[in-house]
């Protein structure tokens, strides 16, 4: 059974057990882009060791801070002297402790307040999921049952917090969430229990696909920000950072908050104390804006901290299919980015989700810049995408491609409406960084607008763009006819039929003209000549002289 198929079944059976259908949201709910929500998972550093001082951190809510419970505690039941309640799949205001009623503060706390204080206008919203002491199998669908039934069973009850399914718990509050704000990166801190070898990085990585994909997240906008383990002092794990650092070949956005100078809790080798928590939740947030799109929409509404999903925007209309910056003009040249706007399935069809190459247009489409030019890449047999031209005279026209690839086989070819034009066209094969431009054939085309469609044929090619050149009548012809013209040999005769000499001249008509202009070639005689073109198919024109 596969990754996702583990997902949807887990997430089915947490939900029968506890009652998930409190997560529901309103399926029309459009996302405040100004509400950011960040995703917290791991174990004990990450679900709170720091101690707790109620006046600074419990005694008023945190501004334009708030959480997704992830778990149901009356006030009574937390840590601290909150007067807090807690109701799994509600919104609060971001109180330590978020993980569980028993934990203490959270690198996680302070991050979000950094990061409201970072950007004005933006509201944080926290989904907190951690267990301490958990091995990054309690995050696996595939895992997490044998886990809990087996070596991590003394961890199974504080699982039951998150309906014994952490991985399902993030997934469900993740759905809630995207409903009213946007995901916009995820925090982690794990590894004390487990070594920081290539396995535990592939298996990290595959938690944050899961969520990725459950989600349906860009690993282009989401970045993935890990936290050392307590180097200083008396610690377990500070030797194991050199495997979490190496977690950045994993992910396409990864930042690493460093726990360089950071103080344990004095009581064991595996705690921040306070002061370090606090740090390291700011070392979070300097890393996560390094690597989010920071841009604030002016024209949302402030988010409602008891409800936000009373504060979403309107949601856009859809996109009408048509140009994406006007009729393309032919004899031109038709920019591969500048696809039609209409979205997927009518301006074009990817088969990969997200842009690869996260440049210029916010689909799927696959947008790349190498050097200094922008290409459509990552193309795949059977992708295609439209455009809308204007010929601007009937004619015929000559097509070429810049593209790029490492093969000699990536290709595609032109449809103008429902009709194949030109040739298939294939890269030269010198690289992705390498563009040539490559011949597509002759194509005559009718005046007025058209639909061009491009269409990959084999797999990996970058298609930079594609040309049309009016084709102009050849001059050679025209030169290489005066030349063979010039070349002739004529002879003039009286009318006798007496020759009166030979001479050369660019066609009859030149011959004739210099026979009756020059005396010489007729010995100075008048009246009737006759001029006679030389070879093997010889031409006699009559030439009448006044005098």
């Amino acid at each position: 059974m596969g990754v996702e198929m583990f997902v949807k079944k887990m997430m089915a059976v947490a939900g029968a057990a506890a009652g998930l259908s409190l997560f529901a949201v309103s399926a029309n709910a459009a996302p405040n882009p100004n509400f950011h929500i960040y995703i917290a998972y791991g174990q004990s550093n990450m679900a709170g060791n720091g101690d707790i001082v109620p006046s600074e951190d419990q005694a008023t809510d945190p501004k334009n801070f708030i959480m997704l419970a992830s778990h149901t505690a009356n006030a009574s039941q937390r840590s601290g002297k909150t007067t807090q309640s807690i109701k799994a799949g509600e919104w609060a205001a971001a109180i330590p402790p978020m993980f569980h009623a028993f934990e203490n503060l959270s690198p996680a706390d302070y991050f979000g307040r950094a990061m409201v204080d970072s950007l004005p206008g933006v509201t944080v919203g926290m989904i907190p999921v951690a267990i301490g002491g958990v091995s990054i199998r309690a995050y696996l669908p595939d895992q997490y049952q044998a886990y809990f039934n087996g070596d991590g069973s003394s961890f199974k009850g504080w699982a039951n917090d998150y309906g014994g399914n952490p991985m399902a718990r993030i997934l469900e509050l993740g759905k809630k969430a995207k409903e009213v704000g946007v995901i916009k990166g995820i925090l982690f801190h794990q590894g004390e229990s487990d070594g920081t070898d290539d396995n535990w990085r592939n298996n990290v990585y595959k938690t944050y696909k899961i969520i990725i994909d459950e989600l349906g997240l860009d690993e282009n906008e989401v970045p993935f920000v890990a936290g050392e383990l307590l180097q200083e002092g008396n610690n377990c794990c500070g030797s194991k950072n050199g495997g979490i650092a190496q977690l950045k070949s994993k992910f396409k956005k990864f930042g690493l908050a460093s726990s360089k100078g950071l103080q344990g809790n004095g009581r064991d080798p595996y705690h921040f104390g306070r002061a370090g928590v606090i740090e390291l939740g700011k070392r979070y947030c300097s890393e996560m804006l390094k690597l989010i799109d920071k841009t604030i929409d002016p024209d949302a509404p402030a988010v409602n901290l008891v409800d936000p999903s009373k504060s979403v925007v309107p949601d856009e209309p859809p996109e009408e299919y048509g140009p994406y910056d006007g009729a393309i003009a032919i004899p031109g040249k038709v920019q591969a980015e500048n696809y039609n706007k209409g979205g997927a399935e009518v301006a074009y069809h990817d088969e990969s989700k997200g842009n690869e190459g996260g440049k210029f247009r916010k689909n799927d489409v696959d947008i790349y810049q190498p050097n200094m030019g922008i290409t459509v890449g990552h193309n795949q047999k059977g992708e295609w995408l439209k455009y809308t031209v204007n010929v601007e005279a009937d004619g015929e026209y000559e097509i070429s491609a810049n593209v790029g690839s490492d093969n000699t086989t990536g290709s595609f070819v032109l449809y103008m409406g429902d009709k194949r034009i030109g040739d298939e066209m294939a890269s030269a094969g010198l690289g992705f960084d390498s563009l040539t431009v490559v011949e597509g054939g002759k194509v005559t085309l009718t005046k007025g607008e058209h639909e061009l469609k491009l269409e990959i044929t084999n797999d990996w090619i970058d298609i930079d763009y594609v040309e049309f050149k009016a084709v102009t009548p050849s001059k050679i012809t025209k030169v290489r006819l005066d030349m063979t013209e010039a070349e002739s040999s004529f002879s003039v005769f009286d009318m006798q039929g007496i020759k009166l000499g030979s001479f050369t001249a660019k066609g009859v008509d030149e011959a004739m003209s210099l026979v009756k202009e020059n005396a010489k070639l007729r010995r100075q005689g008048k009246g009737v000549f006759f001029i006679r073109k030389n070879g093997d198919k010889p031409l006699t024109k009559k030439v009448v002289i006044h005098e």
